[in-house]
């Protein structure tokens, strides 16, 4: 053999065993999932614990080696533990699925009801404006102005843009309806959960909502490039019994009511319209 036949064969039985070694190191991490809340108002150092708890379950069901969970409130910080740690799996809020599921290469596998409302439907509210017509070209508060796209491709489907209006952007949900009921802003586009609130905050007597949009999908449960598809499959199969029986208090913990399978058809209509 040629010496440069015998550096080639050595070069491939080095690489040979990198890989394997690798691949034994990567086999022995625990199996990661994050869960990326938007505009929630639980702090992660509440929330960490009872998420624990739920990966744990997780993991006896499915019988991992041990599991990590991540509880995130921005996407860039999903985005960092997706380079840093390649996670298995994530659940995620509707638009950040949108915005991050071609980048990430997200595969639709359960979805979730939740016992907090949010996100599922958007509404304008106002004191003195008697539709959407009547809010265009006023001072509109939000807090969703963040995701322009989303909320003009999703929420309004078209019919209006934030350019419609004198956009006051909010940082904070209880902020966005206080501008409305002190008279900063004519107009506000909030949430399920901004809108369910507004009957409990004094002086909110005649603020109500003046459009609202169509309900949108559930939180969406996603398997990763680094979940393998033998594993994947077993945990798609095993998302309804998660939080079943004894399972379903630690659900509730984390504010979870029930998961289901799921796959990228029952998002099809909100992809579309986002767009790629």
């Amino acid at each position: 053999m040629s010496g440069f036949a015998r550096t080639g064969a050595q070069a491939i039985v080095l690489l040979a065993l990198w890989l394997a070694t690798a691949g034994a190191a990567r086999a022995q991490e625990p199996i990661r999932i994050f869960v990326l809340r938007e505009h929630g108002v639980t702090a992660v150092s509440l929330a960490q614990p009872y998420l624990d708890r739920f990966v744990a379950l997780a993991a006896a069901q499915n019988g991992w080696r041990s599991a990590q969970g991540s509880y995130l409130t921005s996407r860039p910080a999903a985005e960092e533990a997706i380079r840093r740690d390649h996670p298995h799996y994530a659940i995620l809020s509707l638009p950040a699925f949108l915005a991050l599921r071609t980048a990430h290469r997200f595969e639709v596998i359960g979805r979730v009801e939740v016992s907090l409302s949010g996100g599922r439907r958007y509404a304008l509210i106002s004191r003195s404006a008697g539709d959407l017509a009547g809010c265009k070209g006023k001072s509109l508060a939000t807090d969703h102005a963040g995701d322009a796209r989303f909320v003009e491709r999703v929420v309004a489907r078209g019919q209006f843009t934030l350019a419609d209006f004198q956009l006051h952007a909010t940082r904070r949900p209880l902020q966005t309806t206080r501008q409305v009921l002190d008279g900063q802003a004519v107009c506000a586009l909030v949430d399920d959960s901004q809108l369910s609130e507004l009957a409990h905050l004094p002086g909110a007597d005649g603020v109500h909502a003046v459009w609202q949009s169509a309900e949108l999908p559930q939180m969406v449960v996603v398997a990763l490039p680094d979940a393998p598809a033998k594993e994947r499959a077993a945990f798609q199969k095993n998302l309804p019994e998660l939080c079943a029986a004894e399972g379903r208090a630690i659900c509730a913990e984390v504010g979870i009511v029930s998961l289901a399978t799921s796959s990228d058809r029952d998002y099809a209509d909100a992809v579309t319209a986002y767009g790629d």
